[in-house]
């Protein structure tokens, strides 16, 4: 059996960082996830995509800002069991825990932090003609790689955040690019919009309004998207991708069957320290819900360091609790 001070279910950025604060601390951290790498979505949704509110990096890909948390942790040696979930968890008599992966490996820890993120989720499929007959040859509900389109045609279809920022990005790779949207409104960051609508008018891109995707052709791999107007009007447009973006549909998986209070699919907490409504576990990140709640990875890195000094106040309830800065002990001073 793992031993550990702290287990941490979900090793996305708000997870990792756990690791640091909790080392300062010299409590220690295990991570479970169900991915087979560490980084959750940064890692295996858009590795090269660019993130912009990082205090600090006015820009910094996804994928590296995940490589930065990874050696900014390793001083303080944290376990990983990676390519398994968590299913099971069993409070002890003296409250601490045992958790059983899907795998069966059994980790005891004092206390658990949960930063599971969206839990478990997958794409929102839209309905159109021959979609399956083209996913992996064609169709892609994520863009891992950015160079993967380059001088390729390649057809996007919606109107959130990922829909524009992708369109942005691969404008600059792809030999034709189409954004389709539904409607003139978007969902978006407005500054997105407007750059999207110039690109559009410099004939850059090509952006159809007012219109959905309804099928998709050809032989063995996609060669053509069918566009449908709101008059009925069909647009058959040449490409070598097409790329649906209309969000995730979030699973809490056995999340969902551990007890906790629950609210808009996600885990109750108290915002003072981040407990949930079992006595200690803790949940930070996007799948901790509270009053006024902003869904942003900063905001997941102030909860990580909140919860770890609340248990480390928890194990020591006696001690005075004085806050260090590493700008004068550095990270060996702790």
């Amino acid at each position: 059996m793992i031993t550990t001070d702290i287990l941490v279910v979900g090793a996305g950025p708000c997870g990792l960082f756990t690791a640091f604060e909790a080392g300062l601390l010299k409590l220690h951290c295990h991570f479970i996830d169900y991915l087979p790498i560490a980084g959750g979505q940064c890692s295996e949704l858009y590795p090269k995509k660019p993130i912009y509110d990082i205090p600090g990096f006015p820009s910094v890909l996804a994928g590296d800002l995940i490589q930065n948390l990874l050696k900014q942790i390793e001083p303080f040696k944290p376990g990983f069991t990676l390519g398994e979930r968590a299913e099971n968890i069993e409070k002890l008599e003296d409250g601490s825990f045992k958790t059983t992966t899907s795998r069966g490996t059994e980790i005891h820890s004092r206390f658990i932090i949960v930063a599971g993120g969206l839990g478990c989720f997958a794409p929102r499929k839209p309905d159109v003609e021959n979609l399956a007959l083209f996913e992996n040859n064609g169709v892609d509900y994520i863009v891992r790689n950015p160079e993967d389109f380059r001088g390729k045609r390649v057809v996007v279809a919606g109107g959130g955040d990922s829909a524009l920022d992708w369109t942005l990005i691969l404008a600059e790779l792809a030999s034709e690019l189409t954004l389709v949207h539904r409607s003139k409104q978007f969902r978006a960051a407005p500054d997105s919009v407007q750059k999207m609508e110039a690109l559009a008018a410099a004939g850059k891109i090509t952006f159809i309004a007012d219109a959905n995707v309804t099928a998709l052709a050809g032989n063995g791999a996609l060669n053509e998207v069918i566009i449908t107007s709101e008059s009925g009007e069909a647009i058959h447009k040449a490409a070598d991708y097409f790329i649906p973006l209309f969000g995730l549909a979030p699973q809490l998986g056995p999340i969902a069957t551990w007890g906790l209070a629950l609210e808009k699919h996600s885990i109750t907490v108290n915002p003072l320290d981040y407990s949930t409504s079992t006595e200690g576990i803790y949940a930070i990140g996007d799948i901790a819900e509270y009053p006024h709640k902003l869904k942003l990875i900063l905001t997941g890195f102030h909860e990580a360091a909140v919860a770890c000094h609340a248990i480390q106040q928890k194990l020591n309830p006696g001690k005075k609790h004085v806050i260090k800065y590493t700008t004068v002990s550095g990270i060996q001073g702790f």
